[in-house]
């Protein structure tokens, strides 16, 4: 039980420790200090003044801080009602509680430890009143604000189709995020997000909150921002904030983890709590800060010193994780990031294995391999858990599901459901399952209204009641209540053009590829158009995923096999105990660590991903190469970095540039293995075999060239130049316009693009200036 209660006395007082206690070492220390090495025992002692823990990957961060949090107890410097400890999740708050009493020996009630949320929300209870709240307020989650945001839309006339609901929140959730409320905006700060009127939609949005008694997550935060600058004047002296001071003097030390992962809001709360003793202490790495896409401003933690003048920074740069050779390629490849306070990682270990470095073919002779290295792995007695296949993005994950399945390799899914189970590719493989079955009526019944058509329960009710009576399947109860009055005029339009899809989809089934038969589905039943409408982070994610279920459909006869062949691959049961090998994005994996780890991917558009680069531009490709850093610092004994030549998309084979990072890497820790005829930048050879070109209209189907998934990345191959590029020639690029060729290597050029700067792209892809058209 947490001891919420306030003291009666000042709370500038210390207290007494904690009653019992650890085992005192020899010279009578703590006993806990003795683990310690120089950097930590010194970021552990250094309680006084604002102090930032400069962390790199695997050097025991962990132990710092509650060895630290542990010590202000032991040592009586404050009590556990004094001390604010924020973490990112209740998992590691969990955690650091129980290790802190591990260390204490005794245990530790009263403690104001937990997440950035979960803390403000215990604070603004206390004063809900004052922000037009009572205490017994709720929390919504993301269907009612969803909900709620769809209401306010419709009040105010502004249309849902163009302007989403998500879109809408997420503008929300951004401004919130920075710590903005309404009275700080002004209208056009928004631009034309819905109609020129998301300032007035946010106001509204926070009244019907205060109505409901209700808050988002957003609002746990900013409340508490509104709470810590309500000002009072006084009679003989400047204005008093009576509710943060109060706040300020409560807690005499402030601690926070993963400091480069906050955002504006958190922030400022950390900041105005801090304003009292000046005792705050963060620990982060800026080096693995990942998370820019969801509001982290990694400004925070490299503007420590200024934000707190007098500051001490400590860097801890021991690591205990990983070889030497994976230290030195993932010092070298983030050396390259210019927004960095800088640290050298180091290890006394031994020097391990070079990071493997292989090119391969296509993503299936990818998966290929990966799976013999680990079946290899588990022969010499590693075990699966200490196996780790980390993604860029989630639609790469397919083909190494497929190859797993067939090999019978055990993995698990970290993070995420299998690729055959995401919600997009059930829906897809539903419309195909009822177009070679209308009798499957779990099928019908879970597209019948995706994307929404306006067919509500009682349309449905009605599909059923039918179907019973007449003993038919629903698919055929439907066709047949379009013909009559049963349903209402609009529903069974509806009906009558959904069942008319059906059937000419149907006849389709002997007359076209069977990949072309999905796309026109997807395209035709505004399925991808309802993803492409939908603004959620994971929107583009889901859009990717489609299209690589319509490339792995080119791998079977017909649609029949296929859909026979994903029933079996998710009936197949996997041992999703300890030892089977984990596979998940690299996102997902901050903060764990295997043995071997295989970094599939790493090529230009896919790895640094492009939409990145396009949206954020440089900050874009130093948060991928933080990414790449942190996906290095995962392993412990040794890397597989792979990359290769060809991707196939939509029947297209395109040629693939290997990753700006591959050459980043130190080349004393790589191991470089290509197959024959597959060197770095070699031009991949034609197609093992024919291909058809992409049909010509829909979302699925484009007349430009092919994008990477995940990317905005567009090159279409010409063939080899009747004679070489020279220096200074002007040349021009499909993606990146026009440029100047600095330096030429073979058949790779760096070229010094007008509007992208400089890039290495092969010949083939480039045309001369005069050319261009």
């Amino acid at each position: 039980m947490i001891d919420e209660t306030w003291s009666d006395d000042p709370l500038d007082t210390p207290g007494a420790g904690p009653a019992g206690g650890p085992v005192a070492a020899p010279g009578g220390e703590p006993g806990y200090l003795a683990a310690l090495n120089p950097q930590q025992r010194e970021a552990a002692l250094a309680l006084d003044g604002p102090v930032l823990v400069l962390a790199g990957a695997g050097t025991g961060k962990t132990r710092v801080l509650t060895t630290r949090l542990a010590h202000l107890l032991y040592t009586g410097r404050a009590r556990p009602g004094q001390v604010l400890a924020v973490t990112f999740t209740n998992k590691a708050a969990t955690e650091m509680r129980e290790r802190v009493a591990a260390l204490l020996q005794v245990p530790v009630e009263g403690l104001w430890l937990g997440t950035f949320h979960a803390l403000a929300a215990r604070i603004l209870r206390r004063h809900a009143e004052e922000v037009g709240l009572t205490s017994d307020f709720t929390i919504l989650d993301t269907d009612d604000q969803l909900r709620l945001v769809k209401q306010l839309l419709e009040a105010h006339g502004v249309d849902a189709k163009r302007w989403p609901a998500r879109l809408v929140l997420s503008v929300i959730e951004r401004w919130k995020d920075k710590g903005l409320r309404p009275e700080k905006l002004k209208p056009d700060d928004a631009g034309d997000i819905a109609g020129g009127r998301m300032l007035e939609l946010y106001r509204d949005y926070q009244d019907r909150l205060r109505t409901l008694n209700a808050c988002d997550f957003g609002d746990l935060l900013l409340h508490n921002l509104t709470l810590f600058e309500k000002a009072y004047d006084t009679e003989d002296g400047p204005r008093r904030f009576p509710i943060l001071e109060d706040w300020q003097r409560r807690f005499r030390y402030v601690l926070v983890d993963e400091y480069q992962d906050t955002n504006q809001a958190q922030y400022l709360w950390l900041r105005y709590l801090a304003q009292g003793h000046r005792n705050l202490c963060c620990v982060g790495d800026e080096d693995q800060s990942i998370y820019g896409w969801r509001g982290a401003e990694i400004g925070n933690i490299l503007r420590f010193e200024t934000d707190f003048p007098g500051a001490r920074v400590i860097r801890l740069e021991q690591n205990y994780r990983s070889t030497r050779h994976i230290l030195s390629a993932a010092s070298g490849l983030i050396a390259n990031n210019q927004g960095r306070l800088g640290k050298t990682l180091f290890t006394e270990g031994d020097g391990g294995e070079p990071i493997i470095v292989r090119t391969l073919w296509d993503s299936e002779e990818e998966a290929r391999w990966v799976g013999e290295e680990i079946e290899a792995l588990q022969r010499d007695g590693v075990p699966g858990s200490e196996i780790a296949v980390l993604v860029r993005a989630g639609f790469q994950m397919r083909a190494f599901e497929e190859r797993f399945v067939q090999i019978g390799l055990p993995y698990r899914v970290v993070g995420g459901p299998r690729f055959y189970e995401r919600r997009e590719i059930r829906d897809a493989l539903a419309y195909l399952r009822v177009i070679v079955s209308p009798t499957n009526d779990l099928a019908f019944e879970r597209i019948v209204n995706v994307p929404k058509r306006g067919l509500g329960p009682t349309a449905l009710q009605a599909m059923h009641t039918t179907a019973r009576a007449l003993e038919v399947p629903l698919a055929e109860a439907a066709a047949r209540l379009a013909e009559t009055d049963e349903l209402k005029p609009k529903p069974r339009k509806t009906v009558a053009a959904l069942m008319g899809d059906f059937a000419r989809w149907r006849s389709m089934i002997d007359r076209v590829p069977h990949w072309e038969l999905a796309e026109t589905v997807l395209d035709e039943s505004g399925y991808t158009a309802m993803w492409q409408a939908e603004k959620s982070p994971d929107a583009q994610g889901r859009l990717e995923n489609l299209k690589e279920l319509v490339n792995a459909m080119r791998e079977f006869d017909d649609l029949r096999g296929f859909l026979e062949h994903v029933s079996l691959v998710m009936e197949t049961t996997t041992d999703q105990g300890r030892d089977v090998a984990t596979l998940m994005t690299l996102h997902g994996a901050k903060g764990l660590e295997f043995a071997h780890v295989f970094l599939p991917g790493w090529e230009e558009g896919v790895f640094p991903n492009q939409r990145s680069l396009d949206e954020t531009g440089l900050s874009g490709l130093e948060e991928e190469r933080r990414l790449a850093y942190v996906g290095l610092t995962r392993a412990k004994v040794r890397a597989y970095v792979s990359n290769v030549a060809n991707r196939q998309i939509h029947g297209q084979w395109q040629s693939c540039i290997p990753s700006r990072f591959l050459e980043e890497l130190p080349e004393a820790s790589v191991e470089t293995v290509a197959e024959p005829g597959l060197g770095g930048f070699e031009e991949p050879a034609a197609a093992p075999f024919p291909f058809k070109a992409p049909p010509q209209t829909g979302f699925m189907r484009r007349t430009k060239p092919v994008t990477i998934e995940g990317s905005a990345y567009e090159v279409e191959a010409r063939p080899r130049p009747d004679k070489p590029f020279g220096e200074g020639e002007r040349v021009f690029h499909r993606k990146f316009g026009y440029g100047t060729v600095l330096r030429t290597d073979n058949d790779k050029l760096t070229v010094a693009f007008d509007h992208a700067g400089e890039k290495k792209v092969m010949d083939s892809f480039v045309v001369p200036a005069d050319q261009a058209g």
